[in-house]
């Protein structure tokens, strides 16, 4: 039996190192792969996206869309990790345990666009509670997302990794304070509301790790369920999932580390609160479930593997 040729259009950017650390051992895939002086040269890399039965696109929106353009064929399978498509007519969102039916979509599409990391974290929390109508549709809601450097690609890792650096790059920072970040499209089409959230991403020194919040008062939420409640009814939504997992339901207050996940291409929520806050936190790895881990659980989907095969969860 022929096996499937992947090629990584963009394999020196953080996601696409990542995507290959996964897959460069493995004996069910071929690796097509170009060499390191022709990696901007268009015509190499048309002739290896039109070979490949399956493409990644480890790219900058831009160039991703010029990518799916030079392919003239109607065999090549396309993950595209950027912005460009998530919510682009003809691509499906690929985050498998979402919603009903989304694995199956994702199975037979021919264009798949692989989650923003922090909309992932966002989603995991909100899309259940809207699907199963808890959370009202026209809800203005609030998400606070903590995440490691790495998730900034190669120039933020090396600020944050020079031996003499920058004094804020020590402490905590807040960015995507004109609050249109450019996960917010698909935070609010997947989510199925009719607003985007208020939505405050933070970036810190560590390396990896996310701790992605929806915060919600129980007067919002339709039944006003309390916390307790909430965890049960996501434990029921992602039963049976391996890479998705809601934490038992503690009543004592905790610590949640935002590198808990550091390493695994799996997520976890922990629902935390009262009866009348609640929080829902995703715990991943921004490089895990966050991008690359999603984009070889979705290549698996795509075609036929087993879906975890290789992954670390």
């Amino acid at each position: 039996m022929n096996r499937p040729k992947i090629y990584i259009d963009g394999q020196e950017g953080t996601t696409g190192l990542q995507i290959y650390e996964r897959l460069g051992e493995r004996e069910d895939i071929e690796l097509l792969r170009i060499e390191p002086d022709k990696r901007k040269d268009l015509t190499e890399r048309k002739k290896l996206l039109n070979e490949a039965d399956l493409v990644f696109l480890c790219l900058p929106d831009a160039a991703a869309v010029e990518a799916v353009g030079l392919i003239e064929n109607e065999k090549t399978r396309v993950i595209d990790a950027s912005t460009a498509h998530r919510t682009a007519e003809g691509w499906t969102y690929g985050f498998p345990e979402l919603l009903a039916g989304q694995r199956q979509r994702i199975k037979f599409a021919r264009r798949v666009a692989n989650p923003g990391c922090h909309a992932t974290g966002f989603l995991a929390a909100a899309a259940p509670l809207t699907a199963m109508g808890v959370l009202p549709k026209e809800a203005a809601v609030t998400c606070f997302s903590l995440t490691g450097y790495s998730g900034g690609g190669k120039k933020m890792i090396a600020d944050y990794e020079k031996s003499e650096k920058a004094e804020d790059l020590y402490s905590p920072r807040i960015y995507g304070t004109t609050l249109r970040h450019k996960h917010l499209p698909e935070m609010k089409t997947y989510a199925g509301l009719t607003q985007p959230p208020v939505f405050c991403p933070v970036v810190d020194d560590y390396d990896k790790g996310m701790a992605t919040t929806l915060m919600l008062p129980v007067s919002l939420l339709s039944g006003h369920p309390a916390a307790e409640d909430v965890s049960e009814m996501l434990a029921r939504y992602y039963e049976g999932e391996a890479a998705v997992k809601v934490l038992p339901y503690q009543k004592e207050a905790a610590f949640l580390a935002a590198n808990t996940m550091a390493g695994k291409d799996s997520l976890a929520l922990v629902v935390s609160g009262h009866e009348e806050q609640i929080i829902v936190t995703a715990l991943f790895d921004n490089l895990g479930k966050g991008a690359s881990g999603a984009a070889v659980q979705n290549m698996n989907l795509m075609l036929g593997f087993p879906e975890t095969t290789g992954l670390s969860l």
